[in-house]
């Protein structure tokens, strides 16, 4: 195998896996009720609205950065609040895999103010920065809604509607407590 395929491999497995990995957190998150997002997260002072609005910002952001337009970090602030914030994060995440997938993308060099003003960064790393930042966030929503496991894209199993100790249709496992803040930099 060439480099060149191999390199195109990995680019093409890593947008699956970011794919993968949005798709669970669109799961999850949709299992907030709107009193649900008055909850706290696993980082101090983010409650679930806040990381939700947070994750809708990042995912255009992302999308932005995709298109050539990153470098505003207007981009990646969360705006006002929406009536429908998760319905709203639905479609955000829905606009970053379309911008993931689009022709070209993987070629292109991302720019990340977040991260650094200054660098661009090569789409597959940049996608990512993105799959690592949503298999976190999942899990933190799944955390702040009393799951206790988080799985995504291929790992899910035994999706089935489940109360306490059961497991919900987002593959996750109801839980009591929470744990430590998982990301840095929230």
């Amino acid at each position: 195998m060439t480099t060149e395929r191999t390199t195109a491999n990995s680019a093409a497995r890593i947008v699956r896996l970011d794919a993968e990995a949005v798709r669970a957190s669109v799961r999850v998150v949709g299992l907030a009720g709107p009193e649900d997002l008055a909850r706290m997260t696993p980082c101090a002072g983010w409650m679930l609205g806040d990381l939700v609005a947070h994750m809708t910002a990042q995912h255009d952001g992302f999308a932005a950065a995709a298109a050539g337009e990153g470098a505003d970090p207007t981009r990646w602030q969360p705006g006002e609040p929406v009536r429908d914030p998760v319905g709203e994060y639905e479609a955000a995440a829905g606009r970053v895999l379309a911008a993931f997938a689009a022709d070209g993308v993987l070629d292109r060099p991302f720019t990340l103010p977040e991260i650094n003003p200054e660098l661009r960064f090569p789409a597959p790393q940049a996608i990512g920065f993105h799959f690592i930042d949503y298999v976190v966030h999942g899990w933190d929503v799944a955390r702040s809604l009393g799951l206790d496991r988080y799985q995504h894209g291929r790992q899910r199993a035994g999706l089935q509607a489940g109360g306490e100790g059961g497991r919900t249709s987002a593959g996750v496992r109801r839980a009591g407590s929470a744990a430590r803040c998982t990301g840095a930099g929230r």
